[in-house]
């Protein structure tokens, strides 16, 4: 069963070990470094601890550490969106495990949090992580033309959300 536990739960070295993979720093931000170090894990347990990440959480396989899932809130007159992020150890890619901690994490947005929509933007040369989304109820609402570049390639991004309403 997959279940999120907070920050401070999450191990050093299996946070060290499972980041350091280029397909998973290929799918997230340039802020997601590649190699990923055991100072890399230390600074990001260490931000994440203070909060300065959203909501952030380590996502587990009973007690198996697999991956890191968050909701930040967004600011002023977009108060009522938070942002959805995740990642999982390429072990774990294809289990199903991605689409149930978007489950837990996107409930937790609504019923925790309050918030009113949630929303996601994922490269181009990721169509499994839109199928996570859309087994979770997110449907595609843009697809904003080269307005990433990762890697040296620029890249479209597809904008997926869901609406507390529709969940």
């Amino acid at each position: 069963m997959i279940h999120l536990k907070d920050p401070g739960s999450i191990p050093l070295k299996e946070l060290q070990i499972l980041a350091d993979h280029a397909a998973i720093a290929n799918n997230l931000k340039d802020v997601f470094p590649h190699p990923y170090t055991r100072e890399d894990a230390e600074v990001f347990l260490d931000v994440a601890a203070k909060g300065a990440l959203g909501h952030t959480f380590g996502i587990f396989k009973e007690e198996t550490f697999i991956g890191v899932g968050s909701i930040v809130p967004q600011q002023d007159v977009y108060r009522i969106n938070g942002e959805i992020g995740y990642w999982l150890g390429r072990p774990y890619w294809g289990k199903g495990y991605a689409t149930a901690a978007v489950k837990i994490l996107t409930a937790y947005a609504f019923e925790e949090l309050k918030l009113l929509r949630v929303f996601a933007g994922v490269f181009a040369h990721n169509p499994a992580s839109m199928r996570v989304l859309e087994k979770n109820g997110y449907q595609l609402e843009a697809v904003i033309k080269s307005s990433l570049i990762k890697n040296g390639i620029i890249t479209d991004e597809y904008l997926y959300s869901v609406i507390q309403a529709n969940y």
